[in-house]
């Protein structure tokens, strides 16, 4: 293999309710060129149903995968015989949507006669710092998303230790869910975080979950019930929920979560500085990453370690194929490849020497 040829990597990702495709360009020594990006998202299909209802989530993608991935070769002026590899999301997530983004990344390899890289959804989201910035190995990297939660230190584009992760609800599934209580709009995360700007954050003393308990482990389904409860005393009180109630049950409960992640990372990021890398590097990816909020708090606890911060930006917090395109290019270069027996899978963990996390979520599988 020869690890300086430029490589041009079509991506494709549809592990939940987002259809995505992208090119990606690499010249080794150089940064990483997105050629081309297109998210198509579901939001107002599963708009009536409070959240993502997987069956409709599937044939979402077999109408529209197609479609993205040829806008993006459009917009990037490039053909299938200007490429040198397929990438696509194999796991985990919802299977169907899996599933489609598999099959057309197998008919697309076969037809155009292309290398087919599988690609982990989370590998995606951890790798994403070296696409946006060039970082270095090792790094910690707090993934926090709808279906997701976990502190990953990572040593190589193959080599993931997870310290800790979530033992229920991930963050972004929490922020959902109290949404869908207060009567706010799907998703759930901007919606909350918008109602939050006007309310007090002390105003309701919610739990912080796992704080008692050694170790980087959360725990958010506890305090979507403490949520619940809440909202249901106000409602007795006042016969309603008044738009000021709901904005300081918002603030409060995102400052509930903010505190959880603030100091389960001050917890990995001592394990991490263990092995004194020579330039710290703490990132955030995934959906809850948009949180100008938490993120802010997770840069004040960087700093206070001396890790530099580093979260994408917004565009590649959430789901995006470029980052499945990132991640196909490094497993390429380290020689790996794929045909057409490629599974798709609901469950995948990075870290496959610890036993996967507890529970499943409506976003997906925990991995």
């Amino acid at each position: 293999m020869n690890s300086e040829k430029t490589l041009t990597i079509l991506g494709i990702e549809s592990s939940c309710d987002d259809s995505a495709a992208a090119i990606v360009r690499h010249r080794p020594g150089a940064a990483p060129e997105i050629l081309a990006s297109v998210v198509r998202g579901q939001a107002e299909l599963h708009a009536d149903f409070g959240g993502v209802v997987p069956e409709i989530a599937a044939r979402a993608h077999a109408e529209k995968l197609d479609h993205c991935v040829e806008e993006a070769l459009t917009t990037a002026s490039l053909g299938f015989g200007d490429l040198d590899a397929i990438a696509v999301t194999a796991g985990p997530g919802l299977i169907g949507g899996v599933l489609s983004g598999v099959m057309l990344a197998k008919g697309m390899a076969a037809g155009a006669g292309l290398p087919l890289i599988g690609v982990n959804h989370l590998a995606g989201h951890a790798l994403t710092p070296r696409l946006t910035d060039q970082v270095p190995f090792p790094y910690l990297i707090l993934l926090v998303s709808g279906g997701h939660c976990q502190f990953l230190l990572v040593r190589g584009a193959e080599d993931f230790t997870r310290l800790g992760g979530t033992i229920d609800d991930a963050p972004g599934e929490a922020f959902d869910k109290t949404a869908r209580i207060l009567g706010l709009p799907q998703p759930g995360g901007p919606a909350v975080e918008r109602e939050a700007a006007s309310g007090d954050p002390r105003a309701f003393d919610l739990p912080r979950p796992l704080l008692d308990r050694p170790g980087c482990d959360l725990s958010f389904s506890g305090l979507k019930t403490a949520v619940l409860r809440a909202r249901d005393r106000i409602v007795a009180d006042h016969g309603g929920l008044p738009k000021g109630a709901r904005a300081d049950i918002c603030a409060s409960f995102q400052a509930a979560v903010g505190d959880v992640l603030a100091q389960k990372s001050r917890r990995a990021l001592e394990i991490y500085l263990e092995e004194a890398p020579r330039e710290p590097i703490f990132s955030v990816a995934g959906g809850v990453a948009a949180n100008s909020a938490i993120r802010a708090r997770l840069e004040a606890v960087a700093r206070e370690a001396g890790a530099r911060f580093l979260a994408p930006p917004l565009a590649l917090c959430t789901d995006n194929a470029a980052m499945i395109a990132w991640a196909g290019i490094e497993r390429f270069r380290l020689g790996r490849r794929d045909d057409l027996a490629l599974q798709a899978r609901p469950r995948w963990p990075l870290d496959e020497s610890r036993p996967g996390m507890l529970g499943g979520g409506k976003k997906g599988a925990k991995a």
